[in-house]
């Protein structure tokens, strides 16, 4: 599975729970969003994650 931000953006737009962890990233790790955005990607999309399924979802619309 490959990181597409704007699938990404739209995961994160349709959730409240990643809405809050982006925000949290950006604030802990002083990161830019697009760089958050590729964290939280690692960290809860990709090899099997929480949010893996919702993701690949949007690939199919």
């Amino acid at each position: 599975m490959k990181f597409i931000k704007t699938q990404m953006k739209q995961l994160v737009k349709d959730n409240k729970e990643l809405q809050g962890r982006l925000k949290e990233l950006m604030k802990e790790h002083d990161l830019e969003k697009n760089f958050a955005l590729k964290a939280l990607y690692h960290s809860e999309v990709a090899e099997g994650g929480k949010f893996q399924l919702a993701y690949q979802a949007l690939d199919l619309k």
